[in-house]
């Protein structure tokens, strides 16, 4: 990951921001996890204000997302005040419309990692084999919800700065 490999970087992930499973099952939005509305985009976007306005002046909590335990934890990473760059990730960054418009104004770039939907697919299926999942599940999963919301990212590509070739990158 680039923030491990730059010195003086700290790490604002969109995942921090999943809604609790609680919350998915209050919304009935459990079975779409990961999809656009089950993240929490309003508290996404304070978050990055606050690391702007904030930005080497105080330390800035943010939260984090344990795969582990399959939920958001508060305060799970801090970007501290002595950081030189903040790096964020996420699918919805550069999305044009509704509650995550306002992102792409509060980043200084924003690049889109293309991967080839086969091994995306792979990765996917692999990913949630690890959190528990048996392979006909996971492959649904993929298939049902991750590959739907691949190609509605697919469509942020002409908002995006630049475009990684995630061919090969773990």
């Amino acid at each position: 990951m680039v923030v491990a490999a730059v010195d003086g970087a700290a790490y604002l992930p969109m995942d921090g921001f999943h809604l609790s499973n609680a919350a998915l099952d209050r919304l009935g939005l459990r079975e779409r996890k990961g999809a656009l509305d089950t993240f929490d985009a309003a508290g996404y976007v304070t978050a990055l204000r606050r690391a702007r306005a904030e930005f080497r002046q105080r330390d800035v909590y943010v939260p984090a997302f344990d795969r582990s335990l399959d939920e958001p934890i508060a305060a799970g990473h801090v970007i501290p005040a002595e950081c030189r760059l903040v790096v964020t990730e996420g699918n919805y960054l550069g999305m044009p419309t509704g509650e995550w418009a306002p992102v792409r104004g509060l980043l200084d770039r924003l690049y889109y990692v293309d991967c080839p939907a086969p091994l995306r697919r792979d990765r996917l299926v692999a990913r949630h084999r690890r959190g528990g999942r048996d392979p006909g599940a996971a492959l649904a999963w993929v298939e049902e919800v991750d590959e739907p919301n691949a190609r509605l990212i697919a469509t942020t590509r002409e908002f995006c700065d630049g475009v990684v070739e995630n061919d090969e990158m773990v």
